[in-house]
């Protein structure tokens, strides 16, 4: 095992990160890489061209852009993908970040996999201080994951989720709400979470990146949709259960289990956004839905003192739009943003 990233301490403490319309950001979803082992349909293209190695942020890059967010007053950090679990030696990065949860900077550790690698991972991610992960699961029909996944092992995942349960860790099930694909499978998702004490949390698919095959508009399910229909199976009680994300929850009296509902279209919660997302290239994307960026790979990399790369960040923060520019409709068929959600992290 490889001993954990060391960083010295940084000299005082720089001022916690707010933005133009007077929101903390306290959570930070960071991707370690752009590469994946599913190529879910709605997700990336069959034949994605991924980024070179090179231009990837090292472990212990991401390590030193982590722990200056922990500085600046970040609680919750959320490592993604791509599929994180792919990286290589990425528990070196957990590792190490776990330092920050043992002095009580940080408050949450957190996970979102495809669940493929999580039978090898569960109980090494628990020991690192993860509490919690999320898992992708929009189908629980081995033939249809197959299609949506076009490269995804369904009992590999179940597996995963297994070993997650066993390990101690919370699993939250998320689906991407697909119109005329899964929406027969809403109820038997739910059944399947709350059996297990699963939350599930659906998701309505989001007009990021070129893909081939259907269009988004013909994917594009509202999730209010989705509601209506748990709640023929369902008694729907409102929670105000929250994770510090963007979904928002209800209560199934029948099982006593959490459903999320997340609508970055029809209700993005923009108002009360603490996010901000970091590529594994190491540039910084204020808002899910807008193409401003900061670079911060080169302050990274041009030196070791962290002032330029506070520097940086402050300045990134002080951009953040008030909401984003999602649109699905027949008028608007180009993307609102050209990269794909592989590139930007889930």
């Amino acid at each position: 095992m490889n001993a954990p990233i060391e960083r010295p301490a940084a000299a005082g403490a720089p001022a916690p990160l707010i933005d133009p319309f007077g929101r903390a950001i306290s959570y930070v979803r960071v991707s370690v890489t752009d590469r994946c082992d599913f190529r879910c349909v709605y997700c990336m293209s069959e034949h994605m061209a991924f980024l070179p190695r090179r231009d990837l942020l090292t472990l212990e890059e991401l390590d030193r852009l982590c722990s200056a967010f922990v500085a600046r007053g970040t609680k919750r950090l959320r490592i993604t993908g791509g599929e994180p679990l792919v990286r290589h030696d990425v528990m070196t990065l957990f590792r190490s970040l776990s330092r920050h949860l043992a002095s009580g900077a940080l408050e949450e550790l957190t996970l979102t996999t495809n669940g493929s690698q999580l039978a090898r991972f569960a109980q090494e991610l628990a020991d690192c201080g993860v509490r919690r992960v999320n898992v992708s699961l929009d189908t629980l029909d081995p033939a249809r994951f197959r299609a949506l996944t076009r490269t995804g092992d369904f009992a590999r995942v179940m597996a995963g989720i297994d070993a997650a349960l066993a390990a101690g860790l919370r699993v939250k099930l998320n689906a991407v709400a697909l119109q005329g694909v899964n929406e027969d499978e809403f109820e038997p998702l739910v059944r399947f979470a709350h059996a297990r004490g699963m939350d599930m949390t659906f998701i309505e698919v989001m007009p990021m990146g070129e893909l081939e095959g259907p269009e988004r508009l013909d994917q594009y399910l509202p999730m209010q949709a989705v509601r209506d229909r748990l709640a023929h199976a369902f008694t729907l009680v409102e929670s105000d259960y929250r994770t510090g994300g963007p979904a928002r929850y209800v209560t199934a009296a029948e099982t006593g289990g959490r459903i999320g509902f997340i609508t970055p279209l029809t209700h993005n919660f923009c108002e009360s956004c603490n996010r901000v997302r970091v590529t594994c290239t190491g540039v910084l994307y204020m808002c899910l839905g807008q193409e401003d960026a900061a670079d911060l790979r080169a302050p990274l990399r041009e030196s070791l003192d962290d002032g330029p790369l506070h520097a940086a960040i402050a300045a990134a923060i002080a951009r953040k739009p008030k909401g984003h520019d999602f649109i699905i409709d027949r008028t608007t068929q180009a993307p609102a943003v050209s990269r794909h959600m592989s590139m930007t992290g889930g």
